[in-house]
């Protein structure tokens, strides 16, 4: 089948699903979106514990609540939605090649593509834990979905590994169905996830979380019986001396997310080596015109609503490409990453918005630190702009709005730097 349309969105999670809103809001009318699950929402649908919504609807809401007022919106707004289908392919003539079963094969020819995937999570191979391969290992996202969706209880006696905030979240969710969670696992020295999250799922519950171990032998045969674990350097070396064994049925891997962007790199959009999603403008436009990367796919998230407000930025900047209402700034602003800041997006500014006079960005530092200034300085490091903060942590996502004035000014690079504040 072929089929022709003004915008693809390739995912119906909260970032697809906050594109096509605001894109329809903005005047854009013949919008196809695609999931490749039976249903829109994403990983919201197996997230039912709360703490989704506080920024975004200023109330608390659990993962299904907070999909089902957009998928209602998305059902009155009368948006093409075709779900159970996998995107195959995309050209960098934005053309999508995509695969279901009630049409076969689809060709559609779209004026603007914006991706939106997601993220999936690192196995066990991806980290080279040593040991046998028994039954009882998965990933924390794969349990939840076995106790949330399917109703399955993955095992009693359980290991985690890795301290985000799925992790976490986890660690209580077992504790609840009556595990007994014997250890959070995390190779830093700091909490990978939100304050909050470690408060209300390990603190709370009483759940020990060991910093600086990992997991280093996994012994069992048809089910996990033991593991080792040891303690690690800065370096991440095993330190010799400090192993110990630990009994338990179940591990639980939670080592981060990678951004789902093999159709990204297929069609040869540049990525990030530090984010491995997309490089993008201020409107998140990757390097191939037309094409517009937004959500977890650009960047990985530590909530659902920043996920929906970028979503938003990419939907009303699809609709100004379609209605060629941009225009080029004289020259590109480049945002580096300078002291103690992981990464930034966007990764550089190109188009003068009358309506949008301040540009947000998001970043993560590196390490944790207390009582700083984030520092906008220029090619010759004058300090142009200062945010205060009292922490900072590599498990939460900052974000500032670039300070008008830089916009002014002939710059042509902008680096942003997290410094102790000076007394």
């Amino acid at each position: 089948m072929k089929l022709k349309c003004d915008l693809v969105i390739i995912g119906g999670g909260p970032a697809g699903m906050a594109v096509a809103l605001e894109a329809r809001k903005n005047g854009v009318e013949d919008i196809l979106l695609l999931e490749r699950n039976k249903y829109l929402g994403g990983i919201l649908s197996q997230c039912t514990h709360k703490g989704f919504g506080l920024q975004y609807f200023k109330e608390e809401l659990t993962g299904p609540e907070y999909a089902d007022k957009f998928i209602c919106q998305i059902k009155q707004s009368k948006i093409n939605i075709k779900t159970g289908t996998t995107v195959l392919k995309i050209t960098s003539g934005k053309q999508v090649i995509a695969l279901n079963r009630d049409d076969g094969l689809l060709f559609v020819n779209a004026k603007a593509i914006v991706l939106a995937m997601g993220c999936r999570e690192r196995t066990r191979g991806a980290i080279a834990i040593a040991g046998s391969r028994p039954a009882g290992i998965f990933t924390a996202g794969t349990a939840q979905r076995y106790i949330n969706i399917e109703g399955y209880m993955p095992g009693r006696e359980v290991v985690i590994l890795g301290s985000d905030d799925i992790g976490v979240i986890m660690a209580r969710r077992m504790s609840l169905e009556g595990a007994r969670v014997k250890a959070v696992l995390e190779t830093m020295s700091f909490s990978a996830g939100l304050i909050r999250s470690k408060m209300q799922c390990l603190d709370n519950f009483n759940i020990p979380l060991k910093f600086n171990y990992t997991i280093t032998n996994i012994e069992g045969e048809k089910r996990v019986e033991k593991i080792t674990i040891a303690r690690v350097d800065k370096n991440m070396k095993v330190i010799s001396g400090t192993e110990e064994k630990i009994s338990c049925d179940t591990i639980l891997l939670s080592v981060g997310l990678i951004p789902e962007n093999e159709l990204s790199t297929e069609v040869g959009i540049k990525s990030d080596r530090v984010t491995m999603g997309p490089v993008v403008n201020d409107n998140r436009e990757t390097e191939i015109e037309g094409i517009f990367a937004c959500g977890n796919v650009l960047h990985v998230h530590d909530l659902a609503d920043s996920v929906t407000e970028e979503g938003e930025i990419a939907g009303r900047a699809v609709s100004r490409y379609l209605k060629k209402e941009r225009r080029h700034r004289p020259q590109s602003i480049k945002i580096i990453p300078g002291s103690n800041i992981k990464y930034m997006i966007p990764q550089h500014i190109e188009y003068i918005m009358p309506e949008r006079k301040k540009i947000k960005l998001f970043m993560r530092v590196k390490n944790p630190a207390e009582t700083v200034r984030i520092n906008f300085k220029d090619n010759k490091g004058k300090v142009l702009a200062s945010y205060k903060k009292r922490t900072v942590t590599p498990g939460e996502m900052l974000n500032f709005y670039l300070p008008e004035t830089l916009l002014t000014e002939q710059l042509k690079n902008v680096t942003v730097s997290v410094e102790q504040k000076s007394r």
